[in-house]
């Protein structure tokens, strides 16, 4: 991958990242160096209702930090100088898949093969 490419495909990854963490905010979780906590007002699960809501919520922010985790971890490979590299096998991930998938740590035979 040419350098502007990796240049292009970490501003994307660094938007991807803010976004994240401004829709976790949104949710009442906080960033707090690598972990996320969630916090809820004192009556926010005074009912059934609620408590549904609250679990909602926590689905919700488990999902955003998962991403968020998988965006922070190929901003880190691209500053380990490993992006782009299949964490399993040590093949080099196709440019197309990197570009349409930038937190791909697998290529595809790779990642077919852990079933996913």
């Amino acid at each position: 991958m040419d350098e502007q490419a990796l240049k292009t495909i970490k501003a994307r990854l660094e938007e991807e990242r803010a976004s994240v963490e401004r829709q976790l905010h949104e949710h009442g979780a906080e960033v707090d160096g690598g972990g996320i906590e969630v916090g809820f007002d004192g009556g926010f699960a005074d009912s059934g209702h609620r408590t549904a809501e609250t679990a909602e919520v926590l689905a919700l922010v488990e999902q955003l930090a998962a991403h968020r985790r998988e965006v922070v971890d190929a901003l880190d490979r691209i500053e380990a100088g490993t992006f782009g590299t299949c964490e399993r096998c040590g093949n080099q991930i196709p440019d197309e898949r990197l570009e349409a998938r930038p937190t791909a740590a697998l290529c595809v035979a790779c990642k077919q093969a852990t079933g996913g």
